[in-house]
């Protein structure tokens, strides 16, 4: 309360996942004027364990936000990592066309970010329909967590799959993304791996690779500063955030749609059955 008392233009809410459902219910009853929220935005049991409550507390938190007059934005940080950046940039210059398919394998430590980058450049999910593996074990600090496997349908007609795991070294890639669109594709690997784009229409097939001095750590490290700066920077020029807080409310509604999928071993609406 002292804290925002002196009307600060924004608070960054950076606890941990397993508690930032009640510390952000407290800090709305003191009306700050932004929250910005480190990823994901609820997950009571850990990042590797969300569930469907999750994303209902986060829709509460949002809507609870809205009503107040709260501004929400999300770090999202992967997003500012260097080919990130590089791939979208690829996207604009050159006319790839409408989205076409994807496939991602993604350890649990990348899960959230790695669902943000497929909704970002892929569109929004339609329908998911997921399995999971039969063992469950100890990962990411949540117990009995079980590998699982979907099939996604976008809304723009785009499918792809994703598989989401801990079991895969942690000193290889963490994540492995090919998005692929009518006239090329691309493909992203790990936090500092390099960048692969081929364009179909003018028979280009370029790598891109970061600096051989720039390890996976420090791309880590450098992309929190690019997040935060970048939303600061929204803030002086008066703008809308880099990443909305609805952004880490539609991460919630893929996992909680998945989660569904595999309790009920069928196709989930994603719209219809967890409005945002």
């Amino acid at each position: 309360p002292e804290l925002l008392a002196t009307d600060p233009d924004c608070v960054l809410v950076l606890t941990a996942e397993s508690v930032r459902y009640a510390m952000t219910k407290e800090l709305l009853t003191l009306r700050p004027r932004r929250l910005f929220f480190e990823k994901p935005l609820v997950a009571q049991r850990g990042q590797a364990d969300v569930t469907e409550d999750d994303f209902a507390k986060g829709r509460e938190l949002l809507n609870s936000a809205r009503a107040a007059g709260v501004e929400t934005a999300m770090v999202f940080n992967y997003r500012f990592f260097a080919q990130t950046q590089k791939a979208r940039a690829l996207i604009a210059e050159y006319d790839l066309g409408r989205p076409v398919h994807f496939t991602a394998l993604v350890h649990y430590a990348c899960w959230s970010h790695c669902i943000d980058l497929l909704l970002w450049f892929m569109g929004e999910a339609a329908t998911i329909t997921a399995l999971e593996s039969a063992e469950a074990g100890p990962c990411m600090g949540s117990e009995n967590v079980r590998n699982v496997t979907a099939a996604v349908q976008m809304a723009n007609g785009a499918g792809g799959a994703i598989i989401g795991t801990c079991a895969m070294d942690f000193n290889l890639p963490l994540y492995e993304l090919t998005l692929c669109f009518e006239r090329g594709r691309i493909s992203m690997r790990d936090l500092d791996g390099d960048l692969e784009f081929i364009d179909y229409g003018r028979g280009r097939h370029e790598v891109h690779a970061l600096s051989r001095n720039v390890s996976r750590w420090d791309q880590y490290r450098a992309s929190f500063g690019k997040s935060i700066n970048a939303y600061l920077e929204s803030l002086r020029q008066g703008g809308p955030p880099p990443v909305p807080g609805m952004a880490g409310l539609q991460e919630l509604q893929f996992e909680a749609a998945l989660k569904r999928s595999i309790a009920q071993g069928r196709p989930v609406d994603v719209a219809r059955e967890f409005a945002v």
